[in-house]
């Protein structure tokens, strides 16, 4: 059966979700599915925003051709043109085959890299701010390069302050009903955040180009094609937020202690310094184990704190591998603007305190905090005012 919902005057969302799929783009978990969100408007003429993945195709088609009554379908607005949300446009075009397809440039590429039916009679090329209307309500096309894919642009809707924002200001989780943020209370910024560092983080001047771009414009509605719709008060919510991710400001002051270890001596050394910051008043700590916390949980919190402390042994005179992966996947991001703060471990050959600085090293805006401490094996009790030099350098940091 179709399930949709009218999200404003003749704008309904005719998406779904999908609980099944274990990791998105086949790398980030997904224990609470995934949203594939997809907009219908009827006015004078009828356009569709988007499309969505195939794992949930006959659902979406059941809900289009309900919400259409009958009605033929005018324009398909392509915001975007990755997979799980253009997997449908095949389908759409031979169900509907007068109407448009509204891209630009770099959109009609993609499409004919992906598939094989030759559509291109069938395209509607438009430029940075253009619009088209529909009748009463008026689509005008923002380019959004490299948010997070070359082609993507944002569609606003003029009367009615909607912003279709292809996968900006979007989230993990699938909908439990409840479409608008402002009616789900638990975790969805943590997921919006994890979304936000592991998708998008990369781009943050881009984010930035974009908001210069939408200045001034009266937004009552966000409408991304993953996760809730921020309406009304949680829309400047969430733009701070993603002002905040875009410049690589942290939101708080706190402490992020990730580690790998072996056989737990380099945890203990990770616990002891822990266990001193908290002595000299630090409160907002996290601390996780690389090995067993998938790194998109241990990046949302980079994103969000001010501070890191990196804890690895050497493995076989090189960095623990999980660890070298991270920081690599960390500086593909862009990642910068924090003080960071190392702890190697070492039994026979010290190698992993030399590399974690190359590596860090590579960040923007990254500052060192305290001497790096090299732990032989165990973490003995002559080295604790090392260990007190390094919490007090921290601390000073945070509480300065």
């Amino acid at each position: 059966m179709y399930s949709i919902q009218e999200i404003a005057p003749k704008v309904y969302w005719v998406g779904g979700n999908d609980r099944r799929l274990e990791r998105f783009e086949n790398m980030f978990p997904l224990p609470n599915g995934v949203a594939y969100n997809s907009y219908l408007m009827l006015d004078e003429k009828t356009a569709l925003i988007d499309t969505v993945d195939q794992s949930i195709s006959a659902l979406y088609l059941e809900n289009v051709t309900y919400v259409l009554g009958g009605r033929d379908l005018d324009y398909l607005i392509i915001n975007h043109m990755e997979p799980d949300h253009c997997a449908n446009i095949e389908e759409i075009v031979r169900r509907y085959p007068n109407i448009q397809l509204v891209g630009n440039k770099k959109t009609f590429q993609f499409l004919e890299q992906y598939y094989s039916l030759d559509m291109s009679s069938n395209y509607l090329e438009v430029k940075d701010g253009q619009e088209l209307s529909l009748g009463n309500q008026t689509l005008r096309f923002y380019t959004a390069a490299m948010v997070h894919w070359p082609e993507v642009m944002f569609t606003y809707e003029v009367s009615q302050g909607i912003l279709f924002s292809a996968d900006a200001f979007g989230s993990f989780g699938a909908h439990a009903g409840n479409l608008y943020a402002d009616e789900v209370d638990d975790n969805i910024m943590n997921e919006a955040r994890r979304y936000y560092a592991n998708i998008v983080g990369r781009y943050g001047a881009q984010v930035q180009a974009v908001f210069q771009k939408l200045s001034g414009l009266a937004i009552n509605m966000i409408c991304s094609l993953h996760g809730l719709i921020w309406r009304g008060e949680s829309v400047p919510i969430i733009f701070d937020k993603y002002d905040l991710w875009s410049r690589y400001e942290p939101e708080n002051k706190g402490v992020v202690l990730f580690y790998a270890s072996m056989y737990g001596n380099t945890e203990n050394a990770m616990n002891a310094l822990a266990n001193k910051l908290a002595q000299r008043g630090i409160r907002d700590m996290h601390m996780y184990d690389v090995s067993k916390t998938h790194p998109s949980y241990i990046i949302s919190d980079l994103w969000k704190y001010s501070n890191l402390v990196i804890g690895s042994p050497t493995y076989n005179a090189h960095l623990y591998f999980v660890m070298d992966a991270l920081l690599r996947e960390i500086t593909v991001l862009g990642f910068k603007n924090r003080k960071v703060s190392l702890i190697g471990n070492h039994t026979w050959a010290s190698s992993a305190v030399k590399v974690m600085q190359e590596l860090v090293g590579t960040m923007t805006d990254v500052e060192i905090i305290g001497t790096p401490l090299d732990v032989r094996s165990t973490l003995k009790a002559e080295r604790e005012p090392e260990l007190d030099a390094l919490a007090d350098a921290i601390s000073e940091s945070i509480l300065g």
